[in-house]
């Protein structure tokens, strides 16, 4: 198979892997690309099978359409109103956020147009994200009716408390300008310079030793929910612990060595 043939999953993802790197792309666009319970499915499985697979070195999480992600179904939702399946519903979302930080592989969020609600709990869930500098940011549900209860635990943990409270609160929309300098992204850019940055990001991470950033992904969001004194033992183990890597002792001798590394490639 075309290593840039996008393979479906089914119910609007494509995959396509290239390189190390592995782009999920979102392909409901006339729903904006809102997270259908197939949709939220399919992210699971794809997500799951990435985990378990070593070639995969960087995922991307991308979409088609004009939007990047207007958040939940609401039509599907509103159809069988259950409350033991909306329940159910939510709790099948804040898996599928959980396994994206849980995936020993970083993921970058490639974000262009629409971002509301649950897509910018994807956004904010994501390791690093890229924008076009087109693209708006809400957590709108508030404007329905709806405080946008789950977006706002990533949300609140990528912008200062005041800046969540208030997007959440008022639902108002930012631009990719405020995104960027509030933190909930890393880089804005022109629409037709994004697929460049998200793929020089990518290949940064892709030449890095793949169990480092594994080991240091995983320490990363432990240590962020501990007290000082606990984040600072779980990191002295895993400082230790990388050391003993082969990729790091290949690392250290390159640099005393005044040499690039030579990385196996995995």
């Amino acid at each position: 198979m075309n290593a840039w043939e996008p393979v479906t999953t089914g119910a609007g993802l494509l995959r396509r892997d290239e390189a190390g790197i592995t782009t999920l792309t979102l392909d409901r666009p006339d729903r904006y690309n809102a997270l259908s319970e197939e949709l939220l499915s399919a992210l699971q499985s794809a997500l799951d099978a990435i985990a378990k697979d070593e070639t995969v070195r960087v995922v991307v999480l991308a979409a088609n359409g004009p939007a990047f992600c207007a958040g939940h179904d609401l039509k599907q939702m509103s159809g069988d109103p259950d409350d033991a399946r909306i329940a159910a519903l939510f709790a099948q979302c804040s898996r599928m956020m959980l396994a994206l930080q849980a995936l020993p592989q970083p993921v970058i969020a490639r974000v262009h147009g629409l971002t509301t609600a649950a897509g910018l709990q994807l956004v904010a869930q994501c390791d690093l994200a890229v924008a076009a500098d087109s693209a708006r940011f809400a957590t709108s549900g508030i404007n329905l009716g709806l405080f946008c209860a789950t977006p706002g635990v990533p949300l609140s943990r990528n912008v200062p408390r005041k800046v969540a409270m208030e997007m959440l609160l008022t639902g108002d929309f930012i631009d990719a300008a405020a995104a960027l300098e509030r933190g909930l992204v890393n880089r804005a850019v022109p629409l037709d310079r994004l697929d460049a940055e998200v793929a020089d990001l990518a290949a940064k991470i892709v030449a890095k030793p793949r169990d480092a950033i594994a080991m240091g992904k995983a320490l990363f969001y432990r240590q962020i929910e501990m007290g000082v004194e606990a984040a600072y033992a779980d990191a002295a183990n895993v400082m230790a612990c990388n050391f003993g890597l082969e990729s790091a002792i290949e690392g250290i001798a390159a640099f005393i060595e005044k040499r690039p590394p030579a990385w196996a490639p995995t």
